[in-house]
């Protein structure tokens, strides 16, 4: 993910840990799930929000205390997201982290280029690179269960055009930053004849897959 030509402004992440001094009370006691949180914030920065322009600033419980109270929050550390609370009290969730930023990235920085989000058993997703291949499009292609990142991205950006309660599938294709769907949309917008198929658009987890390999089970 790369800024626009217009430079949004980066994602605000804050963190208030157990640290600071107010009045005549000081802590002096480090706080180790705050530490842990830290090193949780920065490396899910550097992983699953790679490339996600983040602004992350670290600051003193006690010296401000009434700031993260406004929202509800007390006990540090206390994580917040463009100031929404999203942990307390606690070492953090990367992954509840990871969603509330990506919710936010997609509707603040465009997606650009080609891309297709997939996974390595997807024979949908291995259709839908041939047709690629075949066009001589270059594209970049990301794994979303060898890369938990890409995945965080995909979904929000998925469910803002097919709808919260419509289930998503892999592949996800964009091109030149437009939104295509999966390999059959593809297929349509390069011209390519699909063969007819029976099993199209079923999952490995699709009802007769399943009592057909219950059946043959039974019968071995």
């Amino acid at each position: 993910m790369t800024e626009t030509s217009t430079s949004p402004e980066p994602i605000r992440v804050t963190l208030y840990r157990w640290a600071g001094q107010w009045g005549p009370f000081k802590i002096k006691v480090p706080c180790g799930e705050c530490a842990l949180t830290v090193d949780i914030i920065e490396d899910t920065m550097a992983n699953e929000l790679s490339g996600v322009p983040i602004e992350l600033e670290v600051r003193e419980w006690l010296s401000e205390w009434w700031k993260p109270l406004r929202k509800g929050a007390w006990h540090a550390p206390i994580v917040l997201v463009e100031g929404d609370v999203v942990s307390e009290g606690e070492a953090l969730n990367r992954g509840v982290l990871a969603e509330k930023v990506m919710n936010i990235a997609k509707d603040r920085f465009e997606i650009e280029g080609n891309q297709v989000f997939g996974k390595e058993t997807c024979p949908h997703c291995t259709r839908a690179k041939q047709y690629l291949d075949d066009a001589g499009i270059e594209y970049v292609y990301h794994d979303v269960v060898k890369n938990p990142g890409r995945m965080y991205e995909m979904f929000p950006r998925v469910k803002a055009h097919i709808g919260e309660k419509t289930p998503v599938t892999v592949p996800q294709i964009w091109l030149d930053g437009d939104y295509i769907g999966g390999a059959d949309q593809l297929s349509k917008k390069l011209g390519v004849k699909i063969p007819p198929q029976k099993d199209r658009a079923r999952s490995s987890l699709s009802p007769s897959r399943w009592f057909g390999r219950r059946l043959k089970t039974a019968a071995a």
